[in-house]
């Protein structure tokens, strides 16, 4: 039979990132019904660029079958162990993977991997991932009462102790339901990057503060608080600890996120949150992405009434980094400045007098009559305090914010 190429899953292999290309990532199934949604796990971490390879329990044939994982990744699905040995060629001292994923992890699997049993493959992966010292995920799926269980709570702190990283449940409906993809794949791509935040504490403002006008209306602006979130991600991804301030929903636990809503809000937010740090020497940088109102309106109580001409009265609001900076004298801080129909040469000359102003480490700077506020892609210059050379990237905001982080982790 002739060749036909590979397989059509592969198609699909980098579509939307490329954070995990060249990455081989071993991914086990186990018998919870949370198996049926391995085929979407296994397509997003394609997606992302990784090559992934399906380990099933017998248990886990009886939720999915396993063409269907072969369907899902593209490759052939290990049901059991043969002569090739698989869990050495992949997992062993001189394995071809880069990582272990099992996702969904039953109470019994996860106990059997903390006491040493390898009675199925995807427990016999395990083993032989911890003795050639490849990393292992376990994202836990089960009853909310098994998952309450004494003895497996033991068990989830011995795998942390040994190095594992597990993925928490969410817990709803009296179950311990699988963590979304996102955050699993999130989880992955940090425990696969280069790490160039390993270890630091970043505190992130994004997206438009909200000035209330009465009970009803309000000013604000048109930011998406799409840089602030993709800065956020980018920083997690790269080991940090973080933070973000904004007024609007992340959703993934792993990012900390402080809701806030005016300018005020924010800007004490980030204040507080610096003091509580030890007086800001536990965070090791502040992205100020934020598109702070620079005016917010005198409050009127209940409703304004409407059709009759109306005048507000507008006052300066607060500034964040001149705060920041006098109180936090030693804060490595990225700033942000946006102008309007300016020339490149004048709006690199504005984003360096900022810079020096305010002692900031960092000035991205973007006109934004070129776009940028609300939409998904922008173009920015990087400027760093003490270099002469200017970096311009252009494109989608999630890789505008891989290179930011990328340059500031060569301040840290």
């Amino acid at each position: 039979m002739a060749d036909r190429g590979p397989h059509p899953t592969l198609r699909i292999k980098g579509e939307k990132s490329h954070s995990l290309l060249g990455k081989k990532i071993v991914l086990g199934v186990t018998g919870s019904i949370a198996a049926v949604r391995t085929v979407e796990l296994a397509r997003e971490l394609i997606r992302h660029g990784a090559d992934v390879y399906g380990v099933m329990s017998e248990a886990a044939t009886e939720i999915i079958h396993p063409y269907t994982l072969h369907y899902a990744t593209g490759h052939e699905v290990i049901t059991r162990l043969m002569g090739k040995i698989e869990h050495v060629e992949f997992l062993g001292m001189q394995g071809s993977a880069d990582l272990y994923v099992i996702a969904p992890c039953t109470a019994n699997t996860l106990n059997k991997i903390a006491t040493g049993v390898s009675d199925t493959t995807v427990t016999a992966f395990a083993t032989t991932a911890f003795g050639s010292g490849i990393p292992i995920i376990v994202v836990p799926a089960m009853h909310e009462t098994i998952y309450r269980s004494p003895v497996l709570i033991e068990n989830i702190k011995k795998l942390k102790q040994l190095g594992v990283t597990v993925i928490e449940p969410k817990i709803e409906e009296g179950l311990a339901k699988i963590a979304s993809t996102e955050e699993i794949i999130l989880v992955v791509e940090r425990a696969l990057s280069a790490g160039k935040l390993a270890g630091k504490r970043v505190l992130i403002t994004g997206g438009p503060t909200i000035e209330p006008i009465d009970s009803i209306r309000v000013l604000t602006n048109r930011s998406s608080g799409r840089t602030g979130i993709e800065l956020a991600r980018e920083a997690y991804r790269q080991g940090a600890d973080v933070t973000l301030v904004h007024s609007k929903e992340l959703n993934l636990r792993m990012i900390r996120e402080i809701r806030v809503e005016t300018a005020e809000e924010m800007i004490d937010a980030c204040i507080n949150e610096l003091r509580k740090a030890n007086g800001g020497k536990e965070y090791d940088a502040l992205i100020s992405a934020a598109a702070i109102s620079d005016f917010s309106p005198e409050l009127h109580d209940g409703k304004l009434p409407s059709g009759a001409e109306l005048h507000l009265t507008l006052v300066p609001t607060r500034k964040l980094i001149e705060e920041v900076r006098r109180e936090f004298p030693e804060l490595v801080i990225v700033g942000f400045k946006a102008e309007v129909k300016v020339s490149d040469e004048e709006l690199i000359e504005k984003a360096r007098a900022k810079m020096e102003k305010y002692n900031l480490a960092m000035v991205v700077a973007n006109d934004l009559a070129n776009g940028g506020m609300g939409t998904a892609e922008n173009e920015v210059y990087i400027l760093r305090r003490g270099e002469d050379e200017v970096k311009y990237v252009k494109g989608a905001k999630a890789m505008i914010a891989v290179e930011i982080i990328n340059e500031l982790s060569g301040l840290l």
